[in-house]
């Protein structure tokens, strides 16, 4: 099976968990927020990352729902510390920056870091590449990995009929 394959067949994968609901894909990168709540947000995730640029280097992002409110969190690193950066959906403007020290967020910082570090392409250009290619889909979440060594990101768009995921190779 060749590189672009697999990638695709990953992402097969991986959409089907989001849509039946079930697994660790579905927790993790399916932010849990739904056409309705993305419709409120007039920022978008890839003019979202291009606002967290200034806390760091974004290496993952995603819209969710932290206390019953829409978000749009970035993660960054900068001098070796990774940040997760919340920028307000409607102004574009960081609302929050706290370091990401300890846990399953700091493994995961790290590991999105290191894919990162290989990456020739950056993380937006990746989503507008997604979001392009599918008219009518937003981005929600951008989440980079190595596959076979190699930087690839996967992206989960969604629009008013549902939820698929698009994997993108980031070299």
């Amino acid at each position: 099976m060749n590189k672009k394959t697999a990638i695709l067949v990953g992402a097969a994968i991986v959409g089907a968990l989001l849509l039946t609901g079930s697994g660790k894909a579905d927790e993790k990168e399916g932010p849990g927020v739904d056409w309705k709540a993305l419709q409120a947000a007039k920022l978008s995730l890839e003019k979202g990352l291009a606002a967290a640029e200034r806390q760091g280097k974004p290496i993952s992002a995603k819209f969710e729902v932290e206390d019953g409110k829409l978000q749009l969190s970035v993660y960054t690193v900068k001098q070796g510390k990774f940040w997760e950066v919340v920028v307000d959906h409607t102004s574009g403007k960081v609302s929050k920056t706290e370091e990401i020290k300890e846990g399953e967020d700091l493994s995961a910082a790290k590991a999105q870091n290191e894919a990162m570090a290989k990456a020739k392409k950056s993380l937006r250009s990746a989503v507008e590449k997604a979001v392009s290619g599918n008219a009518g889909y937003r981005a929600i979440s951008v989440v980079p990995s190595l596959e076979r060594g190699q930087p690839v990101v996967r992206a989960v768009l969604e629009n008013a009929t549902g939820t698929k995921a698009v994997s993108e190779g980031l070299d």
